[in-house]
């Protein structure tokens, strides 16, 4: 039975727009709620309904997609992790009691929790790559430069290391340089943690972004875009390694020609 109706809870990003053009090209109507201070107001040019909410509003959120008839729901976009420490977000009711339940704070510990509290309101959350498997990378390299025999050796290195740290839900992307680990994402982000260790490298740091041993593709599918390349250029990194058919790759021309400009080596491993 095809789907007439998909509700989109969305991010910040590029992200939600991807999947909102693809669902139009398909003829399914979007429902799509959005968190004030991240999304942006134009998603609301190519879904059919867009209502924005505050971050703690888990209620009027969940009832906003079933009062539409969005009964399968997507998840695209990064919240700012800020939110979860920001002493002016104020958690309604039923999420105060969703938080307070948690054993952690861990990103996929947050986002299993709203995933079942979604399927007892009778949604389902797909995963977060429907609609969009076109965007994941190809296997290969993706520049005119490939990886140097000391990249590779990064390359190899680090992801063992990303995997490990993907596994405890730490982060996804690890900064190598000469197989010493300079920097380990953690909550504030890719982007910080190239900066952080290209700032120790000094130049030619090798970055790895890779999706977690047990990857829930609901959620937290690893993502990079120009802005990634952007970072890497800043911090004279040389070489972005991702995990071929499980990393999403916004505006893949753009990030290649400015990888290209910068001699950043792009490959998907």
């Amino acid at each position: 039975m095809p789907l007439e109706t998909l509700g989109l809870i969305a991010g910040n990003g590029k992200f939600p727009f991807l999947f909102a053009q693809a669902a139009r090209k398909k003829g399914l109507k979007v429902i799509a709620a959005g968190i004030r201070g991240d999304t942006s107001g134009q998603l609301r040019f190519l879904v059919d309904r867009f209502r924005l909410f505050q971050v703690g509003e888990l209620r009027p959120l969940f009832s906003f997609l079933k009062s539409e008839g969005a009964v399968r729901i997507i998840m695209a976009g990064q919240v700012s992790p800020r939110n979860l420490f920001n002493e002016k977000v104020k958690l309604d009711k039923e999420f105060q009691a969703l938080y307070d339940a948690l054993s952690d704070r861990k990103a996929d510990t947050i986002f299993s929790a709203i995933a079942d509290k979604l399927r007892a309101e009778g949604m389902e959350l797909l995963d977060s790559t429907f609609l969009i498997e076109d965007y994941l990378a190809p296997k290969g390299t993706l520049t005119k430069r490939g990886p140097t025999v000391r990249e590779l050796e990064d390359i190899n290195f680090g992801i063992k290391i990303a995997k490990e740290i993907g596994a405890v839900d730490i982060g996804q992307t690890v900064v190598v340089k000469e197989k010493a680990i300079l920097a380990v994402e953690a909550m504030e982000g890719t982007d910080r943690a190239i900066l952080r260790g290209g700032k120790i490298a000094g130049n030619g740091a090798v970055v790895i972004k890779v999706s977690k041993p047990k990857q829930d593709l609901r959620f937290d599918v690893p993502v990079i875009g120009p802005r990634t390349v952007r970072m890497m250029a800043k911090s004279r990194a040389s070489c972005l390694a991702v995990e071929a058919g499980k990393t999403l790759v916004i505006d893949q021309d753009i990030c290649v020609k400015l990888a290209n400009k910068a001699k950043i080596c792009l490959v998907a491993a």
